[in-house]
């Protein structure tokens, strides 16, 4: 398929069963023509994250099925377009972690209910397969030790993610009710997430809606694309500055309206203009070097789980990417508005 902006976006039908499974708290995976013929074991180890052998214990315990059926065997091959269904809680449980002090992080905001952080780029969000220790679960263990009790007991607290390449604002839910609280409103698309950018080449309209599914690359299933049987993923972007002096480049703001992963990357990309310094989605050129992805999750609005009222949150640039921009000489086009959402109108 052609990776426009509003190629192929999924009817609301199928947006409502994926969500409807995401608040369950279930994994769904249909599966692409990459993953035809490999074991089941193998595809639920893929999207949970989870090691072969834990997967293969979720599967024995009745916790995955497979076009509706539950399937007790990990050995099972699976076809192209079946739908498989995982329920991650079936997983051995992990011990659960350990405070750690020295992890280090910035704390924005806290109150009873919330912790507002901004984290470092480089810094794993909670404890999993090949990053048990040092990550940001670890560090909030130490310094507000009462998450323990909230949420997930793996990654108490945890409401939503970064990219370990990506810094920036995440909110940490500090008791059951704001957990309970934030969940709904991430599901129910009222948490305002604004994201800041820098792309290879200028985009020929300078804001629009990329509404394109998202779904594991066919061709190779470690990556996400844009694809037909993709889930569905909306993301509004608005051109901030264009840079033609050292690269051609543009800072762009980006608001997530779902939340997949590596959205705003891959949109990005399908698109023709990748973040620059993402490797995985094309963006390493040698015009301009930058050692990760040039991806900050600058500004942050949400319901107060406790209060009713409306809270925003905003972080600058970190050194490092504000060391790229500086580095760019003056701007073509410059302090273009950043205000979102954009007009509600695809772009061609």
């Amino acid at each position: 398929m052609s990776p426009s902006e509003d190629a192929g976006a999924a009817d609301g039908g199928d947006e409502s069963f994926d969500e409807s499974l995401e608040a369950a708290g279930l994994l769904h995976e249909q599966i692409p023509a990459a993953l035809a013929g490999e074991r089941l074991d193998r595809i639920v180890s893929l999207v949970t994250g989870a090691s072969r052998a834990d997967a293969a214990v979720l599967v024995a315990a009745g916790g995955a099925s497979v076009d509706g059926a539950v399937v007790l065997s990990g050995k099972v091959r699976l076809v192209t377009g079946q739908e498989v269904v995982i329920d991650p809680s079936h997983l051995p449980q992990p011990l659960a972690p350990e405070p750690e002090p020295d992890v280090v992080f910035e704390v924005v905001y806290a109150d009873d209910d919330v912790i507002v952080v901004d984290k470092p780029a480089g810094l794993v969000v909670h404890p999993g397969a090949g990053n048990p220790t040092g990550t940001l679960v670890n560090g909030l263990l130490a310094r507000f030790p009462e998450i323990a009790s909230v949420g997930d007991p793996a990654r108490p607290g945890i409401v939503h993610r970064l990219d370990v390449g990506t810094s920036g604002l995440l909110v940490v839910a500090r008791s059951p009710r704001a957990y309970e609280r934030l969940v709904a409103a991430l599901a129910g698309r009222e948490v305002g997430r604004r994201y800041h950018t820098l792309v290879w080449g200028h985009p020929a309209n300078p804001q629009g809606v990329i509404d394109a599914p998202i779904g594991r690359d066919h061709r190779d299933p470690m990556r996400m694309a844009v694809v037909v049987d993709g889930k569905v993923a909306r993301t509004r972007y608005r051109v901030v500055r264009t840079y033609r002096q050292v690269a051609e480049v543009a800072e762009v703001a980006c608001q997530l309206e779902t939340g997949r992963t590596h959205q705003i990357r891959v949109h990005l990309s399908a698109i023709g203009h990748p973040v620059v310094g993402d490797g995985t989605y094309g963006g390493n050129r040698s015009a301009l070097v930058v050692p990760r992805p040039f991806l900050h999750a600058a500004a942050l609005s949400f319901v107060h789980p406790g209060t009713g009222e409306v809270v925003s949150f905003e972080s600058p640039l970190p050194e490092d990417l504000a060391a790229v921009v500086a580095s760019l000489g003056n701007a073509e086009t410059d302090d273009l508005p950043v205000d979102l959402p954009v007009d509600d109108q695809p772009t061609t």
